[in-house]
């Protein structure tokens, strides 16, 4: 096996698992742990991973995208402390992401007190159905397989005509310089729609968007009230960002 073909090997590995561990590639593909970390270090400058600690995770791009069943099985932990952190304030009506952190997201709303929740994503409609207090609107459209959620020009209308008192948006990366950004240029609209129709705005994400850069701009870092990550992310780095303007919560 080539340099190329091992590094492709790495890659394919990390995008199956999650993310990959120096010792254990070293063991599968038979060669010294110094030649991954070289393979990981090259993989990491063409942007398609990030090192971590003894290891790397992959990073999403404009070719690369994990579905909404993978996300499901990483990070489960640090998603749910994310979610669970109380921004919602006196806001009637809210707008949930797709991704399975803004699932957990309208899992951890309050069911004791009217709200309106409007979403492109089949996953979040399906855990409010059944809350008696919650009137759930669930944008129409075609419907992506890979994250069961809604995009194309329906679900831009319907969010047209929407003044939402508070959004939780996902995105595949979030920078300092390139802001957030999502592979899908259908799904990047109806992202940017619903930063357009939101009063206020939230992200939420886990350490491991941050840095990240994908194919479709939607928003600028400036442009949300607050940021809601795990505790991962370096606090020198948080500063960097609160700088931007949000307020940023680590928990």
């Amino acid at each position: 096996m080539d340099t190329e073909e091992r590094r492709r090997g790495i890659l394919d590995t990390a995008r199956r698992d999650g993310s990959v561990d120096v010792t254990a590639l070293a063991g599968l593909f038979r060669v010294a742990k110094e030649t991954i970390r070289r393979d990981l270090h090259a993989l990491e400058e063409h942007g398609l991973v990030r090192r971590t600690h003894g290891g790397a995770y992959p990073v999403e791009s404009a070719g690369f995208e994990t579905t909404l069943a993978v996300r499901t099985t990483r990070h489960v932990p640090q998603k749910s402390r994310i979610a669970a952190a109380d921004l919602l304030g006196d806001a009637e009506t809210v707008f949930v992401d797709e991704g399975f952190t803004p699932q957990l997201v309208a899992e951890a709303l309050p069911r004791d007190r009217p709200l309106t929740v409007v979403t492109a994503s089949l996953a979040v409609a399906t855990v409010l159905a059944d809350a008696e207090k919650i009137a759930v609107l669930l944008l129409g459209g075609r419907v992506r397989g890979g994250t069961m959620a809604t995009v194309d020009h329906w679900a831009t209308r319907m969010l047209a005509d929407f003044v939402i008192d508070l959004a939780y948006v996902g995105a595949n990366g979030i920078s300092r310089e390139y802001g957030l950004t999502t592979p899908d240029p259908a799904v990047s609209e109806v992202k940017a729609q619903a930063m357009r129709s939101s009063r206020r705005r939230v992200f939420t994400g886990i350490h491991t968007k941050f840095g990240a850069v994908s194919f479709c701009r939607f928003a600028d870092v400036g442009d949300f009230e607050a940021i809601v990550t795990d505790a991962a992310l370096p606090s020198a780095e948080a500063q960097r960002y609160s700088l931007l303007g949000p307020q940023v919560v680590r928990v």
